[in-house]
């Protein structure tokens, strides 16, 4: 059995059995990151969806109001007479089908790929080394769009995409632990109030079942979530 750490007792002895306030969670979130590094802020959260069902899929972004926090590097695939304008447009890394094959021997240095329309039949090839890493350039995530340069500069500034796993569950960070609670909230809330407006139709039930958050390292805290509503 797994020996638990001096510093995760002494975290998991700060958790009461209750439902935090928001502001609590984030602060306890805080305290209990005590990690020799920066943190990421995660939020999981349970939904009543069986991803089994088409009418029960989510998948979908959100613009986190104060950022992720981390460096994004982008990668753009595009027509070859377009490639120059996309590094102008803030891209790190831009190309065509050479990037393609680059990418199909392994060269992943990058944290999301766009994708113009029209070179979309040539990409289809990469679905084996980027689906897998949910790197696959879809339009439901916001990675394949003719506006190359608003695409950039959104997820540059901290625009998350989001998916159910296949037990229900959404897992995303939401922030580093050197943030202030009042950042944390509010980018807590625009993930909360985003997975609410994107219920998918064949959601029956109770739609939200729990939310916890937590830093990497440290313990689940679980959140009223009735309180992150918008009013």
């Amino acid at each position: 059995m797994k020996k638990i750490s001096r510093r995760m007792r002494s975290n998991l002895q700060k958790i009461q059995p209750t439902l935090y306030t928001p502001e609590e969670g984030i602060n306890l979130l805080k305290e209990t990151a005590t990690a020799k590094f920066t943190e990421t802020a995660e939020a999981h959260i349970a939904l009543g969806l069986d991803p089994k069902y088409a009418d029960q899929q989510l998948r979908a972004t959100v613009i986190l109001p104060n950022g992720t926090g981390s460096m994004i590097r982008v990668a753009v695939i595009t027509k070859e007479e377009k490639v120059k304008q996309a590094l102008e447009k803030n891209a790190d890394i831009a190309g065509s089908e050479d990037l393609i094959d680059e990418i199909l021997n392994g060269m992943l240095d990058f944290d999301k790929l766009i994708a113009t329309p029209d070179i979309m039949p040539l990409i289809a090839k990469l679905g084996r080394v980027l689906g897998p890493r949910g790197l696959m350039p879809s339009p439901k995530a916001g990675t394949v769009t003719t506006n190359i340069k608003e695409a950039i500069s959104e997820f540059k500034q901290g625009k998350l995409e989001y998916r159910i796993d296949k037990t229900g569950i959404v897992h995303l960070g939401f922030g580093k632990t050197n943030f202030t609670a009042e950042s944390l909230l509010e980018n807590l809330k625009a993930v909360y109030n985003s997975i609410e407006k994107n219920k998918p139709s064949g959601s029956k039930g109770k739609y939200v079942k729990s939310v916890f958050v937590s830093s990497t390292m440290g313990p689940s805290i679980p959140i009223n979530s009735l309180q992150l509503k918008e009013k």
